[in-house]
């Protein structure tokens, strides 16, 4: 092959017709242009060094923490982008928005965007900020770790973006079920990006819940037992468990994948005796318990919003503990419920249609902890308050009708249909984006030291809630009239029509909804409302007691918890000097040295990764050596930690008034 010929070959291969397409070319340069905008800023304003040293090398949990947080909302962005481009397709009979292939493209990406790279990040990015600090703990408990988990992910989240515009975005589905996923029916790179995008930032997840689980155990304050642990911060013990064994069966199913399209395995491919179920049967293994890893923290943020906005101890702490353990232990056990038509007979159905109804009691438990807390209480409606308002009746309709789901006659009915579509939605979006999103503004003001403004908070609310139910509640009705979930387009008079324009009409209210939120983080910040007690809420849990935001090190002296609501208890007490300290006991504090080989380390994978999803392997065999190379730096480099002098305490804690005089 010669020179021309090969940068032909080439040219073919990175900007294939799909990726041409005017929309697509129209986005690339708004990408490029703003890419441009911030280079010339950063340069500008001489801040490449302070990006470096404050954000790019960080191991600091908060900031790692507000880095998750940005990455979500871009990914919210992302993927709610794509959700408007199908609900535009799908406005009337007979769409010509885009094309089927494009379709195809954009319902993978926007599943496969907004669980696992608009969802996990912005729990990740409510447990680095929040759940140290509500254990007493000066970081996390493997703080270098923390920061590769970040760094992969978001490396995960880069490969998958880069699709639509070198090489073709992937379209076999969220899923990736094969014979979709097969090299014979999905050639070019697409589903590669999505097999390596995945499983690069699922590495950082395993690692993820690793570092909390061990956090959670082993770095909380002295006193501090399992029954005074602040109930986000079970959320998160048990998140991080079901971490551990949901993500590496996922990993499997989409390593044997990658076998199967690159180095012709044949795990999946029915014509050489593979065998699609057992891919199916691995993906749901995680699937399932990938539900409840999402929606769990949501539950954990409303039951520290609850208690603080009604000035009430959480009913039932103990119930609400048994429960999400209860909860964690039979999400294992319902995977099965997402293919009863799959002929596994009707014992095994049986036992899943239980199970799966079992599953709603635990579940069915905390509303009632959350009811009975605000009942008698002194409610003050701020916008966490909302959130969890508009939450309880959304979730609960998604929990009926997963029970529904659960009824193996009726699933086969429901199945497949705009029913499912509407109760997988109503679940995800109304449990886990609704309390995440209160998560986010109850713990806005720790994060940056400013409150966002309520009365534009109030108004997403009520746009998002408000086109929630508008976009989704036809949903259900259209999956009662036949209309199947992953049609580019349906002819007239199927009575679908009304249906399909009120749904769309939802999705761009919710839209709205999101503008708002995005209008209110901008005008906060240009007209902030400083929080100068670190307790803007009066909250009940230790975060509040610090500063907004903490000092780096957290606490200049690590609390000792005698109570479950310490800080509510050591204000209710008239103990509130207690977080105050002396000058003459202030010892040095030890704390990680930022690093660059977090990044140096994705960049590695970065680097491997594209070299397998174009199939040149003496590019993967490069990043592979690169991986090597960077975790032997970092095993033999010498990281001491850092030693802030007690000098530097006093000063940092005398600006705060935290100096006994």
């Amino acid at each position: 092959m010669t020179l021309k010929q090969w940068v032909i070959h080439l040219i073919k291969l990175l900007f294939p017709p799909q990726v041409l397409l005017p929309d697509i070319v129209g986005i690339d340069i708004g990408l490029t242009v703003a890419a441009i905008g911030i280079v010339l800023f950063l340069t500008k304003t001489k801040r490449w060094g302070w990006l470096w040293r404050e954000w790019l090398t960080t191991v600091d949990h908060k900031k790692i923490g507000i880095m998750y947080l940005i990455a979500a909302l871009i990914m919210l962005f992302r993927g709610g982008v794509d959700a408007l481009m199908i609900r535009t397709q799908l406005i009337g009979p007979h769409g010509h928005f885009m094309g089927a292939q494009q379709y195809d493209e954009v319902f993978t990406t926007h599943g496969t965007v907004m669980i696992f790279f608009m969802a996990m990040p912005m729990v990740f990015a409510l447990f680095n900020v929040a759940v140290p600090l509500m254990i007493g703990a000066r970081d996390v408990a493997f703080p270098r770790l923390n920061a590769i988990s970040f760094w992969l992910f978001a490396i995960g989240a880069i490969l998958l973006n880069i699709s639509f515009s070198v090489g073709g975005s992937p379209s076999a589905g969220w899923m990736s079920y094969p014979p979709y996923s097969e090299l014979a029916f999905n050639p070019g790179p697409g589903e590669n990006y999505f097999l390596l995008s995945l499983q690069v930032a699922g590495i950082g997840t395993i690692a993820t819940g690793i570092n909390f689980l061990v956090t959670v155990l082993r770095m909380r304050a002295p006193g501090m037992t399992l029954t005074k642990i602040p109930i986000f911060a079970w959320s998160a013990l048990i998140t991080s468990t079901l971490i551990l064994f949901a993500f590496p069966p996922l990993t499997v199913a989409l390593g044997l994948t990658m076998l199967d399209r690159l180095f012709g395995a044949s795990f999946f491919t029915i014509a050489h005796q593979g065998m699609p179920m057992m891919y199916v049967n691995l993906f749901w293994i995680f699937g399932h318990p990938e539900v409840y890893i999402l929606v769990m923290p949501a539950f954990g943020v409303f039951s520290e919003v609850v208690p603080t906005f009604s000035r009430k101890a959480l009913f039932g702490y103990e119930a609400m503990v048994i429960s999400l353990l209860a909860i964690s232990f039979l999400s294992y056990g319902t995977w099965v419920h997402h293919f009863f038509e799959m002929g596994a007979g009707p014992a095994v159905n049986v036992f899943f249609g239980l199970s799966t109804m079992l599953i709603a009691i635990p579940t069915g438990v905390k509303m009632f902890n959350w009811i009975f807390t605000m009942w008698g209480g002194r409610i003050r409606l701020t916008v966490p308050m909302l959130w969890q308002l508009a939450f309880i009746p959304t979730f609960v309709v998604g929990g009926a009708t997963g029970v529904m789901l659960a009824a193996v006659p009726g699933d086969y009915q429901y199945h497949n249909s705009y029913f499912l579509i509407a109760h997988f939605h109503n679940v995800i979006i109304g449990g886990t984006v609704f309390g995440l999103l209160s998560g986010v503004y109850y713990w806005w003001p720790k994060m940056f030291g400013w409150k966002l403004n309520e009365r534009q908070g109030r108004w997403a609310v009520v746009f998002f809630a408000v086109g929630f139910w508008v976009t989704f509640l036809p949903q259900y009705l259209l999956g009662f009239e036949g209309m199947t979930r992953r049609m580019a387009t349906y002819p007239s008079g199927l009575g679908w029509t009304a249906l399909n324009f009120w749904s769309t009409i939802g999705a761009y209210i919710m839209a709205v909804g999101f503008i708002i939120m995005v209008y209110n983080i901008i005008w906060s910040r240009i007209h902030p409302d400083w929080d100068t007690t670190g307790d803007p809420w009066d909250g009940r849990t230790l975060e509040w007691s610090l500063p907004s935001p903490a000092p780096e090190y957290n606490f200049a002296r690590i609390p000792v918890v005698h109570a479950r609501d310490e800080w509510w208890e050591m204000k209710r007490e008239g103990r509130t000097d207690e977080v105050k300290i002396s000058p003459d006991t202030v010892k040095p504090i030890h704390m990680p040295r930022n690093t660059p080989m977090p990044v140096m380390l994705a960049l590695a994978f970065f680097v491997g990764a594209v070299g397998m999803v174009f199939s040149w392997y003496w590019l993967a065999i490069v990043g592979g050596l690169g991986v090597v190379a960077v975790l032997a730096y970092g095993s033999f480099a010498d990281y001491r930690e850092m030693e802030i002098d007690p000098k530097r305490i006093l000063n940092i804690e005398a600006k705060l008034g935290r100096v006994e005089s």
